[in-house]
């Protein structure tokens, strides 16, 4: 029999990750707690212990070419932005076309993992489920945990002061579905990441008064970006990649700052962050701007104290009175089935190679996806992770996790509201997916494809960096890569283009042609 894997989690990263073992011919049992599939994209109106909670109108922060599993395109009728129900829609097509189902114990609750007594030379773990009431021990020789980072809120009162005697409610944006709650109030929002955003537009349009407080503010992007075209699509190329790693720290934040401000300048607005390296990732946004410069929303420093039915912020004399609060202050990332040592925390940072692999286990038999967050979409990252992981745990890939190996910067940071993932620029999104893309085989050569297929080549380097690059070579390579590339951009204006027949998109490309001997230029400079 194959290699057993215990995948926990049938969300994004525990779908892919059960596809990926089967494509290694692994035996993966995935289990997870609920009754369906699509973690945290699977709105419930009520909130369920121990799941993510999602409100009605949440919509992907990443465009659907960049956010598609790497051989697995979303439909070309797909709006380019997903709503959450689209995007469980296209889970529920990954499950089907890969057969995962029958893969997957639904109603089944990981109670504890815990390493076998002879685990130094087999690796094995025993895994405790529930289910129905009882519980069941199974030894499995490898493990995955795709357990997410969005179900443990983290609030922390007592960063607080005076919050005990407010006399408004106040809760975490986790706890968030509907606007009419905020009907005719004044509303504080505090903290400034997209969920806290997304909250105090839809607040704005019923409350009295909305009001953001922001320690460090943040850069706003749209997603709706230069020329309307979605904003990962311009940003996350191989050649703004090439640019901005190759640039000492503070020339790069310059370029960001100076890309990012062209929109409108974000210290007029209030949101301009501390100029400083690493940056946090910036928040997406299409309605904030125009609704502070509408007086809709209004942008304020930290919070000071509260008082009884009203806040002070901090340089602020004066009290703003206030109804409501919702804490947008994220999650903490909790592994209740795990052992402390397992996923060592020390000195605030857990040590996982790569953000996923426990770097003192004695063997390399259990990891932990989708924990790493960067600016782009994560859907492609897991999916790598995942790729990478099977075949570790199959022992293709030579294991490189000794800890003597782990600098710094592979670690994790653990800040104030538990682990937080704010230095987050400093880990490129196409950066991490090369580098374990190389680990597999699966990173494409530019070089290589411009003697053979120049096209492709052009496109791959000063396009997007699509996910379907990484299915052109190497173990699990597939057939509809190199066409799914040459249509990208076919598939974001088929949704738009609705009012006159959608002609070919090569208008947007053919500007690759003209800059086409500039990648011969950057591969000599950049040896790339």
């Amino acid at each position: 029999t194959g290699m057993r894997v215990a995948v926990v989690g049938a969300g994004v990263t525990g779908l892919t990750a059960t596809k990926c073992c089967l494509d290694e011919g692994l035996e993966p049992t995935c289990f997870e707690q609920s009754q369906d599939i699509g973690g945290l994209w699977r709105y419930t109106e009520h909130i369920e212990a121990g799941r993510p909670s999602l409100y009605p109108s949440v919509i992907s922060n990443t465009s659907k070419e960049m956010s598609a599993f790497s051989d697995f395109p979303f439909p070309e009728h797909f709006p380019v932005f997903l709503p959450n129900a689209l995007l469980l829609d296209y889970l529920r097509r990954y499950a089907e076309r890969f057969g995962l189902r029958e893969r997957i114990r639904f109603g089944t609750t990981v109670v504890s993992i815990r390493k076998r007594p002879d685990f130094a030379t087999t690796g094995q773990w025993n895994v405790v489920t529930e289910a129905g009431g009882k519980q069941t021990s199974d030894v499995f020789d490898a493990v995955m945990v795709c357990t997410g980072n969005f179900s443990e809120p983290s609030l922390p009162l007592q960063c607080f002061p005076g919050i005990e005697r407010f006399r408004g409610q106040y809760f975490h944006s986790r706890q968030y579905k509907h606007p009419d709650v905020f009907q005719g109030k004044r509303v504080l929002v505090v903290g400034m990441g997209n969920s806290g955003v997304d909250i105090a537009v839809e607040a704005s349009r019923v409350a009295a008064k909305v009001s953001i407080s922001t320690t460090r503010g943040a850069w706003l992007l749209s997603r709706v970006f230069e020329h309307g075209y979605p904003w990962d699509m311009v940003l996350n190329t191989r050649l703004m990649s090439l640019i901005k790693t190759n640039l000492p720290g503070p020339l790069a934040w310059w370029l960001i700052n100076h890309k990012v401000n062209q929109r409108f300048n974000h210290e007029n607005y209030g949101l301009q962050p501390e100029n400083r390296w690493p940056v946090r990732e910036p928040v997406l946004n299409d309605d904030l701007p125009s609704y502070i410069l509408t007086g809709r929303i209004t942008i304020k420093p930290g919070v000071k104290e509260f008082k009884d039915n009203s806040v002070l912020f901090h340089n602020c004399p004066e009290e703003e009175p206030i109804d409501i609060v919702v804490f947008c202050t994220g999650y903490m990332v909790s592994f209740p089935f795990l052992e402390e040592s397992v996923v060592r925390v020390e000195n605030k940072h857990a040590s996982l190679y790569k953000y996923v692999f426990p770097t003192h286990l004695e063997k390399p038999t259990l990891a932990v996806l989708g924990l790493i967050n960067t600016l782009g979409g994560i859907m492609p990252i897991v999916e790598m992770q995942a790729r990478w992981v099977s075949r570790v745990f199959k022992g293709r890939v030579a294991n490189v996790s000794s800890p003597s190996n782990v600098s710094p910067k592979m670690q994790l940071r653990l800040g104030t509201f538990g682990l937080t993932f704010d230095e987050v620029l400093k880990t490129e999104w196409l950066v991490y997916l090369d580098t374990l893309a190389s680990f597999i085989g699966a990173k494409p050569s530019v070089l290589g494809l411009l003697c053979t297929d120049p096209w492709l080549a052009l496109t791959i380097f000063f396009g997007p960096c699509s996910p379907y690059q990484y299915r052109l070579r190497g173990p699990g390579s597939w057939q509809g890569a190199r066409q799914a590339i040459l249509t990208q951009w076919d598939r974001v204006l088929k949704p738009t283009r609705t009012r006159v027949p959608a002609g070919s998109s090569s208008s947007f490309p053919s500007l690759l042609a003209v800059v086409g001997f500039l990648l011969l230029l950057a591969a000599v400079i950049f040896g790339f």
